[in-house]
Parts: structure tokens; C-alpha cells; sequence
């Protein structure tokens, strides 16, 4: 499908983030007909703007909570691809400013809902960000799709919020709608130095101790944003099937570690002898989470591409060189 996006226009919210940022590479290496991508703020440092690819695409400025400049980005430019990214991504902030997370991450998703149900005709494929957070915490492990949604804290409450409305306007009005439900990203490019990989890797540059702010057992799926990147578009080329639409879909590596192990394997790979401080303060999160990526695997075929090592050291590199 090589030829995929060349006829193809897409509206990327939240195109500036991390995954945002590496979705718009890949979508010009594709040669995408038009991107057009909604930005809030400008991040200099960002790689959005510090690679250049803001002079490539088409920047719409607002944001998520403004329902009349979505569906103005919608028809202006007749998009027929949504890639809703946009949301206040972070735990933390979202524990301390629960409205905030809210506005942008539940009523953002109904905006884009609402604009591409008066654009219907024209829409023809909507992939919407969920997360891992979206199960809440569960009794078995891994989680696997038909787990139920069930979010406690205000950010897992707010993914929760998502995928249900996202299944509501499939289910109702009939949109070409799949979700995706990721573990946590790392990679080249993020700049929220209040996740673990960033941090790590920022403390070991500056030769400080690594810090971990919970007991350093709790258990994330960790994923590579190239890979989550391919998934996403794995799904979107296969939005015409029947099978895929109204589906929600797991991207996993696998990658199944505990804060203190990954620390660890980040300080060997940048050959470091600094010992973690555990500060063991983490409030308002779920202690294990990792996901079942057997359903994509099995009706798409995808699969990840890199192993933590490789990508973990991409990654280093990255900061080594941006730092």
C-alpha cells in the first residue's frame, strides 16, 4: 500500500506532540496529498518545529475545546482521514488539574466526533488515541480488549470517557471509527521530562541521580513511538473493512518492566554507575498495567520492528545529541 495517502488529506490533532510529530514523518515520507495539523502552542524545541516539518503541512491554530474551528478545518480542507492525537497526556498534571484534562480530553473527543458526524460523507476513516489508562486497574493481566472500562483517577477517567464516546458515534451514526489503546511512549523528540525515559536519561547527562516516584515496582508496556506510529497506520489503511471498524485495538511490544528495571537498563546502556533514588511518592496510579497484543497481530498482521535495547539506544542517542 505504498500509494496509500497519496490521494489522501488528514487532520492530525495534537500534531505537535510526540506521536503527532513522528505520524507527520512517516505521512510525508508517504507523500501524503495534504496534512493539515491543529496546533496550541508553540514549542521551538519541539521536533514539529525544530525539524521543519511545521513549513511542510498545513498548521490550523486553536484548540481541541474550539468545536466550530474543528469542523472548519474539516470542511475547508476536505479531510477524509482523522487522526484525533490531541489531549492533556500526563498523570500527574491531570491529577492536579483534573478540568483541564477533562475539557481537553473528553470534550476535545466529542468536538471531533460531532464535526466528522455534519462531515460524514466525506470522512472516511477516524482513529482516536485512547490509552492503557482507559481499563483502569484490573485483576488480570494482560489486558485484552474486552476488558471493561473502567478508569478511577482523573486521567484514566478521561480515557475511560473517550473510548466510550468514540464507540457511541460508531455505533449510532455509523463512522468509520477505530480506537487504539497504547502503553507508554518513549523515544526521540519527547520533551515531557516528567516521564520516566526523558528523565532518566536527562538526570544521566547531567550526571544526578535517576528518580523514581514510586517504590520502582510498578509495571508499564512500555512502547517505541516508530512502532506505535506503524500500528497506527496499519489500522487506518485497513479502515475500509468491516471487521476493523467500531474496533479497539492494543499496540504492544510486549515490553513488560517495572520502573527499576527500565532505570536500570537505561543506566547500562549509557554505561552509568549512578544509583536511582526511589522516592516512593507516586499517589492516583495504577501499580501494574501491561497489555495483550495478540488482536492486531492476528487480524492485521503488525507487529513491532524494534526491541527495547535497539530503541532504547536510539533514543539516548537523540538526547545525547539535543541535550
Amino acid at each position: 500500500m505504498n500509494n496509500f495517502w497519496e490521494d489522501k488529506n488528514v487532520l492530525i490533532t495534537g500534531g505537535s506532540g510526540l506521536l503527532g510529530s513522528n505520524l507527520i514523518k512517516r505521512l510525508l515520507e508517504l507523500k501524503t496529498h495534504r496534512i493539515v495539523v491543529l496546533v496550541r502552542d508553540y514549542v521551538p524545541k519541539s521536533i514539529f518545529f525544530s525539524e521543519g516539518l511545521c513549513d511542510k503541512v498545513t498548521i490550523v491554530r486553536g484548540k481541541i475545546e474550539d468545536f466550530s474551528l474543528i469542523e472548519r478545518a474539516l470542511n475547508e480542507y476536505e479531510i477524509d482521514t482523522v487522526f484525533h492525537l490531541a489531549a492533556q497526556p500526563i498523570v500527574t498534571i491531570a491529577n492536579k488539574s483534573p478540568l483541564a484534562t477533562f475539557e481537553a480530553n473528553i470534550r476535545g473527543t466529542w468536538n471531533v466526533l460531532e464535526a466528522c458526524r455534519l462531515h460524514k460523507d466525506n470522512i472516511k476513516r477516524i482513529l482516536i488515541a485512547s490509552s492503557d489508562k482507559a481499563y483502569g486497574s484490573q485483576k488480570e493481566l494482560p489486558y485484552n480488549e474486552t476488558a471493561p472500562l473502567q478508569g478511577e483517577h482523573p486521567y484514566d477517567v478521561s480515557k475511560s470517557c473517550v473510548d466510550l464516546i468514540s464507540q457511541s458515534y460508531y455505533k449510532t451514526y455509523g463512522l468509520s471509527i477505530a480506537i487504539t489503546r497504547c502503553g507508554n511512549f518513549y523515544g526521540p523528540g519527547d520533551l515531557n521530562f516528567n516521564r520516566i525515559v526523558p528523565e532518566t536519561i536527562k538526570n544521566v547527562l547531567r550526571n544526578k541521580r535517576p528518580l523514581i516516584r514510586s517504590d520502582g515496582n510498578y509495571i508499564r508496556d512500555f512502547i517505541f513511538i516508530p512502532d506505535a506510529v506503524d500500528g497506527y497506520l496499519t489500522i487506518a489503511e485497513n479502515l475500509h473493512r468491516d471487521d476493523i471498524k467500531g474496533e479497539a485495538f492494543n499496540i504492544s511490544t510486549g515490553n513488560r518492566l517495572n520502573i527499576l528495571e527500565l532505570v536500570k537498563l537505561i543506566l547500562k546502556n549509557m554505561n552509568s554507575d549512578l544509583e536511582p533514588e526511589i522516592l516512593n511518592e507516586a499517589k492516583g496510579e495504577i501499580k501494574h498495567q501491561y497489555l495483550n497484543g495478540e488482536k492486531i497481530k492476528r487480524i492485521l498482521g503488525w507487529e513491532p520492528k524494534h526491541s527495547i535495547e535497539e530503541s532504547l539506544q536510539k533514543t539516548i542517542e537523540w538526547y545525547k545529541n539535543n541535550i
